[in-house]
């Protein structure tokens, strides 16, 4: 009798597949920040009791996230690099992009500052200082949103560091945090991130409050016209939800050692 109910149970998975239960599952590319950070584990259960979706997150560099997205292989993006999400709409591969949070970029180092950046408000001024100080600096080097903007103050600074003092490590950004505390090193981050692994890598913030170092994050849904198999009414579910009051609120709620680590910036519907 039991090999009966096993039979006729992997029998009914067999037939129930091909008719929707795939469109139960919502895949999501998104940066490490908002993985790292913690914040997906506190927001998605919410959306997933409402929703009845289950949402499956790959969590890339944003550069990875977006090429994801544009070979169909998810269903919605949420990443931080806002002309490469304007190209990748332009494009035709996404569509319904919206605003939903932002946070800032630090500066973080040895508690020795070696470059003596500390205090700093100017990044670029720092990276300038990082260079002449000879002082090692660990990148993301992943084409992430992160390394994208560091890349960006590279050039604004007319100045890189050369040979064993630049670090392109092509990981996520805890990782990198991790090599930075390891190798006494600076490297850029969110501060999400750096506040989630603050604690375990005694890392220091050296720069902050440059305007230059604004960090928003936009949602994106897969073009179903140019991926007819991608969950579309998935992704409008998961957009309309992490957009709307409920879900701003619960991401501004979200506080790790008392910070509050993202703001919501969702326009109005």
């Amino acid at each position: 009798m039991k090999k009966l109910l096993h039979v006729l149970l992997a029998a009914t998975m067999l037939w129930i597949a091909p008719h929707g239960l795939a469109q139960q599952v919502l895949k999501l590319s998104t940066t490490t920040s908002t993985e790292n950070s913690g914040l997906l584990n506190y927001l998605l259960p919410a959306f997933e009791a409402q929703s009845g979706l289950k949402v499956q997150v790959i969590s890339v560099g944003t550069g990875k996230a977006l090429e994801l997205a544009k070979n169909g292989d998810v269903d919605v993006t949420l990443v931080h690099a806002r002309p490469s999400e304007d190209q990748f709409v332009a494009q035709g591969y996404g569509v319904e992009r919206r605003d939903v949070m932002y946070n800032d970029f630090i500066v973080v180092g040895p508690v020795s500052d070696p470059a003596g950046i500390r205090g700093l408000k100017n990044v670029q001024a720092a990276f300038r200082k990082i260079v002449q100080a000879k002082a090692r600096f660990i990148s993301r080097g992943d084409n992430s949103g992160t390394d994208q903007m560091e890349q960006r103050y590279w050039k604004e600074a007319g100045v890189k560091p050369e040979g064993a003092a630049y670090v392109s490590a092509g990981l996520g950004m805890g990782e990198v945090l991790s090599m930075a505390a390891e190798l006494q090193a600076y490297t850029l981050t969110d501060r999400a991130t750096y506040t989630a692994y603050m604690a375990r890598t005694g890392l220091a913030i050296a720069v902050e409050g440059d305007p230059r170092m604004f960090n928003p994050y936009g949602i994106i849904a897969v073009n179903p016209d140019r991926h007819k198999d991608v969950n579309f009414t998935g992704a409008m579910q998961l957009i309309r939800w992490i957009t709307s009051d409920a879900g701003q609120q619960r991401i501004a709620a979200y506080r790790v050692q008392g910070q509050q680590l993202f703001f919501p910036t969702a326009a109005p519907r």
